[in-house]
């Protein structure tokens, strides 16, 4: 039985999700960088330092992934999703009272947590568990196109604020600011709908994990993920070597978020003509084009926007296709203990695939680099056509 404390329509809880999976986004992750100058003078610690204090809070959250996936399935998301606001706003006024790099890193530990109990995994377990196939992909969509501007809004508000604050000033009226929004809303908006007693979830995993198609469906997107990760991160200095201006790299490099707008509506628009997986590989193989293309064409103005522009078309496709795969493929009953599994190496390669490429930049130079991205992108995108042909096999000749 709903509650009758909660709105009655479920587009009201989209609309929630929808806000705070901005604000989450916006002031528990991409707000970090804005930090990092004003943070390395007053911890005096170099920027290598402080860029390991975020990758922890996204290990961490990749470690507690599938705990979290379990409890969302046999309690549902509001209790969780509201604790772990209060959590997430407690974090961030504990981070601007840091005097040290190791409390910095203790902060970001629970950071970590507070992620994995409000971001997009604990979200879409919520949606999946409300919504039926037909109209899941919509849902999905609409929460992912609103928090795709979460850098596009969070990262000028945060300069704005420390520039007439300061950054520990900063962190106060983000954390006075999430916690106003995101826990009354996950309190009032978010319904708690538990998988049904009769699924046997520990089964449906132990299956899952013991098939191929769960593999290849892993495969995809650890490989996709670590290529957008290390293009997140490295994109705007590789610009730089390449000969552009530092404003006109950053600015080419604001595309990305943009364009992950446009890709997840062109490939939900898609998924009615042809599967997820052949939509999605897709896209990747796209990327991996781009990631081609940039060393041959990017050092003209044109052919880095055109590179940025076939990458970033890609940037969150693999967002919304995870959960409609999963879920198509293994139901709703345990779908959060399947996304927490297979979070794990995926938030993995997210943290760790930018300090790899930092380091093959530094011996053998950017355009390995860009050739290790194709790969990856190209692996995702045979690893989905692989899935494709095992889920939906030719039909027999004669």
């Amino acid at each position: 039985m709903i509650d009758a404390t909660v709105p009655k329509s479920p587009m009201w809880m989209i609309g929630a999700l929808s806000i705070t999976q901005t604000a989450g986004y916006g002031v528990l992750y991409y707000a970090f960088s804005v930090f990092i100058p004003p943070m390395s003078r007053d911890l005096h610690a170099g920027v290598a330092q402080l860029t390991g204090a975020i990758t922890l809070a996204v290990l961490v959250s990749g470690v507690a992934a599938p705990l979290i996936g379990r409890w969302l399935d046999r309690h549902g998301g509001r209790g969780l999703m509201t604790l772990g606001s209060v959590l997430g706003g407690l974090a961030v006024l504990a981070w601007s009272q840091v005097r040290t790099v190791a409390q910095l890193y203790l902060v970001c530990g629970v950071l970590g947590v507070a992620s994995a109990m409000v971001l997009y995994e604990a979200a879409f377990a919520v949606i999946v568990a409300w919504f039926d196939a037909t109209r899941r992909a919509r849902a999905l969509l609409a929460v992912t196109v609103v928090a795709g501007f979460a850098s596009s809004i969070f990262l000028p508000l945060t300069g704005f604020l420390v520039d007439l604050y300061g950054w520990r000033q900063a962190l106060v009226i983000l954390a006075a600011g999430y916690a106003l929004t995101s826990v009354p809303l996950h309190a009032l908006a978010v319904r708690s709908r538990a998988a049904p007693p009769h699924v046997n979830r520990r089964e449906v995993v132990g299956a899952a994990l013991r098939e191929r198609p769960f593999w290849l469906l892993a495969a995809a997107f650890l490989t996709q993920t670590g290529a957008v990760s290390v293009m997140g991160v490295l994109l705007v200095t590789y610009l730089i070597t390449l000969g552009h201006a530092p404003v006109f790299a950053a600015a080419v490099a604001g595309l990305l978020g943009v364009l992950s707008v446009t890709g997840r509506l062109v490939t939900t628009g898609l998924q009615g003509r042809w599967s997820v997986a052949l939509i999605t590989a897709v896209m990747f193989g796209v990327q991996g084009l781009a990631a081609v293309l940039l060393p041959l064409v990017g050092r003209s103005p044109a052919g880095a926007v055109a590179g940025v522009v076939l990458f970033g078309l890609g940037f969150g496709v693999g967002t919304i296709a995870r959960p409609a795969l999963l879920a198509d493929r293994y139901g709703t009953g345990a779908y959060a203990s399947l996304s927490g599994a297979l979070a794990l190496p995926i938030t993995t390669a997210k943290a760790v695939a930018p300090l790899l490429a930092a380091g093959i930049a530094q011996v053998v130079g950017y355009p390995a680099v860009m050739g290790a991205v194709a790969a990856a992108c190209a692996l995702g995108a045979l690893s989905l056509i692989a899935y494709h042909r095992n889920t939906h096999p030719a039909p027999a000749t004669a």
